[in-house]
């Protein structure tokens, strides 16, 4: 069931997002703060850690969803987490490699993290 993958996702996603922003913000912080990305690196871990949330949310409405809104509800999901591993995905590529072209990849994550937010809109018109 998608649920199921929703909220394992979430969780994950929330549990790296803790990991890493602890992480950041102490053992890689002098080397994020020299090359200007420690601002780039905890919008990468904010982000990702609201979108878990929406995920476990999303995983927890579709449990007990309509036939029409589960449909709005899984494109929501598959919307949110395609969007923020591209997203943040992107935005740790630059603070690890300094490869700023990522962040031409950036926008399409957020497009669809704006899409799936959109998408529980719209399944939750639908319950």
């Amino acid at each position: 069931m998608t649920n199921k993958l929703f909220l394992q996702a979430g969780a994950i996603l929330g549990l790296l997002g803790v990991a890493l922003g602890a992480f950041g913000a102490h053992a890689l912080k002098p080397s994020l703060e020299a090359s200007g990305r420690f601002d780039t690196f905890e919008t990468a871990v904010k982000y990702q850690f609201y979108h878990a949330l929406a995920l476990i949310l999303i995983s927890i409405l579709l449990q007990n969803a309509s036939v029409s809104a589960a449909k709005w509800y899984n494109w929501a999901g598959y919307a949110t987490l395609g969007g923020v591993i591209i997203f943040s995905g992107a935005l740790y590529t630059i603070c690890f490699t300094g490869i700023k072209a990522f962040g031409a990849v950036a926008p399409i994550g957020g497009t669809l993290m704006i899409v799936g937010w959109l998408l529980l809109f719209l399944g939750a018109t639908k319950s």
